[in-house]
């Protein structure tokens, strides 16, 4: 056995292309060795291009590498649940892309499959691997900004290709499932905590019937709360400001953060609306996707332990279905 994992990837899916296996190629304890696709042609241009060593022309045959360890799981988000269970029982780890289901019900039968199999299973958010985000959630946790009562987010692009995998319903499609789950995840990331209950407004597309704008409330404990709105077709934007008592953290690019320029933060203590209180803390260049993929090749190596397993995902899972039941009764619902 090489002392990197050796993956495998399903797809010629464009954010494993252009993001997830460059950076993975780039890790200290990950390389990707193996590429798939339904079209064996489309698999090996991108794999001779991408310098990777074997490619499949069907995902059974990638399983049935036996020098393959882990499996990287970007498929439009219908087929998360059953690929992944299929990996797992021909003995791969699997890190599924977001959302890891359609349902908290359906993430449930990962669990399942993960103790019969023995296998490490989790969920894509690379944010989480991001010095920026640890340090958010440090000063936090010191109460550097006092008492931490809200944090607003905004997530939003412009698509309206009814052939894109994000715009049909039927697959998973929406802004809820695809950016709002970023906003679920980082809230209770950084809070350390589940929501008590949620409330959304949502506005579907009258012709591909997927929720293009969502705007929500999840209430966490202690009268804490996540106010963000997702949205498919609006101008793209990321934001994310956390609020204390006694000041203010904003991330300036918190989801897509960029991988050939520094991350920055500001820290404000509010002192004024000019910013004289503001702080501003830059972090070296790094690519999340990098420190996601070794993150998880330590914990398949027994080197550390996986921070986020399948238990998390299903309670994001919940949250997300929590907010498509308040769609449908125009009410406040609890996870």
């Amino acid at each position: 056995m090489t002392s990197k994992v050796q993956w495998g990837v399903f797809s010629t899916a464009q954010i494993g292309l252009n993001a997830v296996i460059p950076a993975m190629l780039k890790g200290e304890k990950s390389t990707v060795a193996a590429l798939a696709s339904r079209d064996g042609a489309k698999a090996k241009a991108a794999a001779d291009r991408l310098g990777i060593a074997r490619a499949y022309g069907s995902y059974e045959e990638l399983l049935a590498d036996p020098e393959i360890e882990a499996i990287y799981n970007p498929l439009p988000n219908h087929l998360h649940v059953p690929w992944t269970i299929k990996a797992l029982e021909a003995g791969k780890h699997v890190l599924c892309e977001k959302p890891i289901a359609m349902s908290a019900e359906e993430a449930g039968q990962l669990v399942e499959a993960s103790k019969r199999t023995g296998r490490l299973v989790a969920e894509a958010f690379m944010v989480r691997h991001h010095p920026q985000w640890r340090r958010v959630r440090e000063l936090v946790g010191q109460g550097r900004i006092g008492e931490v009562r809200a944090i607003h987010t905004v997530f939003s692009y412009y698509l309206t290709d009814p052939e894109n995998i994000r715009n049909q319903p039927e697959i998973g499609g929406g802004g809820l499932y695809d950016i709002g789950c970023y906003a679920i995840n980082t809230a209770r990331f950084v809070f350390g905590a589940e929501p008590s209950r949620v409330v959304g407004a949502f506005d579907i597309d009258p012709a591909m019937k997927t929720d293009r704008m969502l705007t929500g409330i999840a209430e966490f404990s202690g009268s804490r709360h996540l106010g963000f709105t997702c949205a498919t077709q609006l101008v793209p934007r990321q934001a994310v400001e956390v609020l204390g008592t006694k000041g203010r953290i904003a991330i300036e690019i918190p989801f897509n953060a960029p991988n050939d320029r520094p991350g920055r933060i500001v820290i404000d203590d509010g002192r004024d609306l000019v910013g004289g209180g503001a702080e501003v803390v830059e972090f070296p260049v790094i690519d999340q996707y990098t420190l996601q993929g070794d993150a998880f090749s330590a914990a398949v190596r027994g080197e550390a332990p996986l921070e986020w397993g399948i238990e998390d995902a299903v309670l994001n899972m919940r949250v997300i279905d929590a907010f498509f039941r308040s769609g449908r009764s125009n009410g406040w619902e609890r996870p």
